[in-house]
């Protein structure tokens, strides 16, 4: 019953650990969730806000995107997840694929991270997109199923294929949260996970 702490050198381990992944999240804007029909858009919500939760518990650095708010077109990110990632700074931008704005991409290397986990709105194009661009510069990308959705569930599950085609490996929030919590000799991070683990859109 003895544990290997650390497991495997957490900056190169092959599975996602705290050192080794950072969470972008695209375009959760008013608009964009009100059009989500491939999953109830109070669960979507619930999701998105575990997996912001998830990142803050481990300390996961954080890259946040929208499209078209400081042009006036679009509202700003939704309250719910604001609430969890409080003063981050978003990289506003013209682009569907934020693989193309270059404050976003440079946002993205200074993480200095390999891996990306990676939710945005919708799955078919401003997920899908970035995804396939970081996967061809070398990147892990691991889409998040059950906190992005699709203007359709055709739309959802064709992108969803498209990009494990690609080489993304998908992943749950829950799949996640176990993932970078692997032992529970890991005591100082146990309570969060495990109220986020419970909390409404987990188990239940």
């Amino acid at each position: 019953m003895t544990s290997i702490t650390p497991v495997r050198n957490p900056q190169e381990d092959y599975l996602l650990t705290p050192e080794n992944a950072a969470l972008l999240i695209i375009d959760y804007q008013p608009v964009q969730v009100s059009s989500i029909k491939s999953m109830d858009q109070n669960l979507l919500i619930r999701q998105i806000v575990r997996l912001a939760e998830t990142a803050r518990l481990y300390n996961l650095p954080i890259v946040l995107s929208t499209v078209n708010v400081a042009t006036g077109k679009n509202k700003d990110t939704i309250d719910p997840l604001k609430a969890v990632i409080r003063d981050l700074p978003s990289y506003d931008r013209t682009s569907i694929n934020a693989w193309e704005d270059k404050e976003f991409r440079d946002a993205v290397a200074a993480t200095d991270r390999k891996k990306l986990i990676m939710a945005a709105l919708w799955t078919e194009a401003c997920l899908t997109f970035p995804c396939i661009d970081a996967l061809k510069v070398g990147y892990g990308v691991y889409p998040v199923v059950d906190a992005v959705g699709g203007t359709s569930h055709e739309a959802h599950n064709a992108a969803l294929r498209r990009m494990e085609q690609a080489g993304a490996q998908l992943i749950s929030v829950n799949q996640l949260l176990c993932e970078l919590q692997r032992d529970w000799n890991r005591s100082a991070t146990v309570p969060g996970f495990t109220q986020i683990l419970f909390k409404e859109g987990g188990i239940v």
